[in-house]
């Protein structure tokens, strides 16, 4: 684990739960994309950056999920670098209880106020502004999070956040966290097509072929998607949706998972209607439900 990968000419990786990107601009200078999921993974980092003698310019975030901003603070800290990150990204990146404020819906109690969900904040610049590595090509990967960007370097390694799920991971939880599943399915179709001397998926195997596995995350999106529809047969409430989402999937329910896995059934549920093939029926001071297609 934190074992430094080469990826290209001018691109390592950092092999970790949540891969850290390695862009080396000259023999001294790089930059990261990501920098793990906390204080500790950051020292890790900054004793691969000392090993190598190299000068850490700055942090470019993919998205601000705690697992990838979590050892800005202590990089910055210990390096004074710049961080960049786009837009909404950047906010949730200053402000990070906006994470599980959003993932819970309100105020999130004490057991979601921890560095899963919620990192420590550092201070950001926008994706491009001075100083930001121009010859990085930033690729807009929307669907997994509110503005996840990913990279392309110059020699064509090509580093992809968390567009795309293992097959390992999917097939035992099956509900990746999704926040706009039609951008998602977007998203999946651009990379599907997308050219590249190797990808860098950050929960997955780098491979210079991945069209498989793009195709396995689409067909796991619609599975869950028809799976819902089935449920809806019968007008039902959320809970007792995601109760039974959780029992088909043989997952174990706590404050994380129902959280992370009950946005994302939300997020279907939207997509599906929008799409007319569900409505929203309120019913005795309740929210129910309903396939639209029967």
């Amino acid at each position: 684990m934190y074992e430094l990968i080469k990826a290209g000419a001018c691109t390592y990786y950092i092999n970790c739960p949540a891969k850290i990107g390695v862009y080396t601009e000259d023999q001294e200078k790089v930059w990261l994309i990501d920098s793990g999921s906390d204080k500790e993974a950051g020292r890790k980092v900054r004793q691969i950056l000392d090993k190598e003698g190299w000068k850490l310019q700055g942090i470019i975030n993919t998205h601000s999920n705690a697992d990838h901003i979590g050892g800005n603070r202590y990089l910055q800290n210990q390096t004074g670098c710049r961080i960049y990150a786009g837009g909404i990204e950047g906010a949730f990146t200053r402000y990070p209880v906006l994470e599980p404020s959003f993932l819970y819906g309100g105020y999130p109690c004490r057991d979601l106020r921890h560095k899963f969900l919620m990192a420590q904040e550092s201070q950001v610049c926008e994706l491009g502004e001075e100083g930001f590595p121009k010859e990085l090509e930033i690729l807009p990967l929307p669907g997994h999070f509110f503005e996840m960007s990913g990279f392309r370097a110059p020699d064509g390694t090509v580093f992809l956040a968390d567009c795309i799920s293992s097959r390992a991971t999917l097939e035992k939880y099956a509900v990746s966290f999704l926040y706009d599943v039609e951008a998602h399915l977007k998203t999946l179709d651009l990379v599907e097509n997308m050219k590249a001397a190797l990808f860098v998926p950050a929960h997955a195997e780098a491979a210079k072929d991945i069209r498989e596995l793009v195709q396995f995350n689409r067909k796991k999106v619609y599975e869950i998607a028809e799976f819902l529809l089935e449920l809806s047969k019968e007008p039902m409430c959320f809970e007792h949706i995601l109760q039974r989402v959780f029992q088909r999937y043989g997952l174990t329910m706590n404050f994380e998972q129902y959280v992370l896995a009950g946005s994302t059934i939300r997020s279907y549920l939207s997509w599906l209607k929008d799409q007319g093939r569900v409505t929203a029926v309120f019913e005795d001071g309740m929210l129910l439900w309903a396939n639209a297609e029967l």
